[in-house]
């Protein structure tokens, strides 16, 4: 930083008398008033695991950590399907349960944890994406940093803990969609592709994901409370822009390793993305799968006009976001799907 605008700021903190203007001032390392978020974290989570547990020291390796192998992932997701579905079958002549507390303890945690290690994230990002652009970011080896597979290893074990979301649903007996399934098996083995195989554009996904886990869970959370938000409407949109984004991300990162690989000689392209080819290629066509539900998704709606799913969802008001939220919780089977309105010339006889 520039002496001159040092000198000048000090002076101001002077005169304002509040050295906490100058003490505070953002910058590259530290962007959140000059805090470091990792230093305090590290601090933090040694004492809370009596030197257990050293971010700073912290190293994935496999097979020496949870959930660090492929067989051990496979497995908790097999058990999070026998239990989800075999739940539901114990739960078919039962009374739902309410867990009111609970699910609002387990929303405040969801959304804080996910908070925390968005802006951990952020902090590492920012002077990478500052220092070495956009490309250097997702695709060279020099954006694989210690703290960021640190923060990579928190959140992927963070998925298993948001199958919780789903024993919920099966206790209070609310209907589980495709989606809703699908979505939690697959980004845990999403995530542990990625950390194994060392791709640096995995922040890309996570901090979108981090972002809208922090809004969606704060909303399950007020609304467990019976509080009403007016921006409820906004969790889906953020979800659709979240993943138009990894679309394109992710799509761009496989084209690269794919032409580096194969076919270097015949298109362009900026350079090979660092990250196994397995893991590129699991990325890949996770990410598709999730492009073809959500083609799905419009054709069922806005191109089998006649079919309940459409007019189930187009009476719904508030825009594509809402029609979504609607699709993706609503029970076909058993709602009532609204004639067509009456022509308005006869109801204006009447």
């Amino acid at each position: 930083m520039n002496s001159t605008i040092i000198e000048e700021a000090v002076s101001k903190s002077t005169i304002l008398g509040c050295p906490f203007l100058y003490e505070h001032y953002p910058t590259l390392e530290r962007p959140f008033f000059n805090i470091s978020l990792w230093e305090n974290f590290n601090k933090y989570v040694t004492l809370w695991t009596n030197g257990k547990f050293v971010p700073e020291n912290f190293q994935f390796i496999a097979g020496e950590l949870p959930m660090s192998q492929l067989p051990q992932v496979i497995t908790a997701i097999i058990t999070y399907y026998v239990v989800i579905f075999g739940g539901r079958e114990l739960m078919r002549e039962r009374e739902p349960f309410k867990f009111h507390f609970l699910f609002q303890i387990h929303n405040l945690f969801l959304t804080s944890i996910s908070f925390s290690l968005l802006i951990l994230m952020i902090e590492q990002l920012i002077p990478i994406l500052y220092r070495h652009g956009i490309f250097y970011a997702i695709c060279n080896i020099g954006a694989w940093t210690q703290p960021m597979v640190t923060l990579y290893y928190f959140n992927y074990i963070i998925k298993f803990i948001e199958f919780i979301d789903t024993v919920f649903l099966v206790l209070k007996k609310k209907k589980l969609t495709f989606l809703h399934t699908y979505h939690h098996g697959a980004t845990a083995l999403l995530c542990y592709t990625q950390l194994v195989g060392t791709t640096s554009i995995s922040w890309v996904p996570i901090t979108l994901n981090l972002g809208v886990h922090v809004v969606m869970y704060w909303y399950y959370f007020l609304a467990a409370r019976g509080i009403r938000v007016w921006w409820k409407e906004w969790v889906t949109r953020f979800q659709i822009i979240q993943f138009v984004l990894d679309i394109a991300f992710i799509y761009f990162a496989v084209y690269q390793k794919f032409v580096h690989l194969y076919m270097a000689d015949s298109l362009p392209y900026c350079g090979d993305c660092v990250g196994s080819t397995t893991a590129t290629f699991a990325g890949f066509f996770i990410i598709s799968s999730y492009l073809v539900l959500f083609i799905t998704f419009y054709i069922d709606v806005y191109k089998r006009t006649g079919s309940k799913q459409s007019r189930v969802v187009k009476r719904v008001r508030g825009g594509v976001a809402a029609k979504v939220n609607e699709y993706v919780s609503v029970d076909l089977q058993n709602v009532q799907t609204p004639s067509p309105s009456p022509d308005p010339q006869i109801r204006k006889r009447k």
